[in-house]
């Protein structure tokens, strides 16, 4: 394959070039037809993306009904491909996440898509798709989905909004928010398109144990959506977590501590906090203080208690996952984490100029 490769970084990963507003980004579902089902939630998420500059088009898939897409995997997994190998669209944003999209990963054709590298986004069940392929050398970004963060950008705060632009185009940073909301109000109710729970305070990050600065590459997704890929082939190699700053966050469905402690213990068993520099925990969807103050024993009680991990930098409550606002996270760059004075800094280039 006839694959170009980044010069300027210890991995290679293909070449990726930014957005510009202009720019043609594919829409696609992955996973759930959620765009059939509320269509008005997808239809303003796209014309927040217009109105930051974006020209859009739907790929087949993307208002297909839900039964039909679950009951064809070719079809979607055709679409991604079809929108890496279009040279004239220059990013695919997930429309929502799911269940099931690790069905179609049989069927990526991982050719296509390294010779014809592109921005590709989202979260929640896009995790398969985002930790396979930066597997295979792209840098993937967890981040907002149509449905998911770009139907409600109009009503999000002033500074969020303006991250959100700057992020798209390229510029790489990661503010600390002062509030954050728990999803949205039922999107059944036509009111509600748009709309987020209302914001609660935050006090910020909270570092579970850990100093100084460390650096890694990024990698990570849903809890959740990861479990699914455990003992398949599209599961990371042993080596592939050493030096990783790895991030996982929760789900809308609300796992318990325990479910959140036997996941985190499978990991230990594999020996992945031995080899990770830094462990990052967004924050947990639906989870009240007090839930969320009992979430991070839990997570202390396995990777230093269990597995004597009590070097290990754990930071958790971060502005990432299923809470909003959410960081745009590119997957495979390296980056710093300063735990004294919270910062987390790419500190190699995301894109290239090409």
């Amino acid at each position: 394959m006839n694959i170009p490769l980044r010069q300027d970084r210890r991995c290679n990963y293909a070449s990726l070039k930014k957005l510009n507003r202009g720019d043609t980004l594919a829409i696609v579902s992955p996973s759930w037809g959620g765009p059939g089902i509320f269509p008005h939630i997808f239809e303003q998420g796209l014309a927040n993306l217009r109105s930051l500059g974006f020209n859009i088009v739907e790929m087949p898939s993307a208002r297909t009904a839900a039964d039909v897409l679950f009951s064809q995997p070719q079809l979607r997994a055709k679409d991604i491909n079809d929108a890496f190998a279009d040279p004239n669209i220059a990013g695919i944003i997930s429309s929502i996440g799911g269940s099931d999209s690790a069905r179609i990963l049989p069927y990526l054709d991982k050719s296509v898509i390294l010779n014809n590298p592109k921005f590709m986004m989202g979260y929640s069940d896009f995790s398969t798709l985002t930790t396979l392929l930066n597997q295979w050398g792209l840098v993937t970004f967890n981040g907002p989905s149509v449905m998911a963060g770009f139907s409600q950008y109009h009503n999000a705060s002033a500074e969020y909004q303006a991250y959100l632009a700057q992020a798209l185009l390229g510029e790489v940073h990661y503010p600390i928010f002062k509030a954050y909301s728990h999803g949205y109000p039922e999107w059944a109710i036509p009111e509600n398109v748009g709309k987020l729970h209302p914001a609660i305070a935050t006090n910020g990050p909270k570092v579970l144990q850990g100093t100084g600065q460390v650096e890694g590459r990024l990698f990570g997704g849903c809890f959740e959506v990861m479990e699914m890929l455990k003992g398949t082939e599209y599961w990371p190699s042993p080596s592939f977590w050493q030096d990783k700053l790895l991030f996982l966050e929760t789900s809308e469905d609300k796992p318990s501590q325990d479910y959140i402690r036997f996941w985190l213990r499978n990991y230990g068993v594999m020996g992945v906090f031995e080899k990770i520099s830094g462990l990052m925990i967004g924050r947990a969807r639906d989870y009240s203080e007090r839930e969320m103050a009992a979430l991070d024993e839990v997570i202390l009680s396995v990777v230093r208690d269990e597995f004597g991990c009590d070097s290990l930098p754990v930071i958790t409550r971060l502005d990432f996952g299923h809470t909003d606002p959410q960081w745009i996270l590119p997957l495979g760059i390296q980056h710093r984490l300063d735990l004294d004075n919270f910062s987390l800094d790419a500190i190699e280039p995301v894109f290239d100029l090409l």
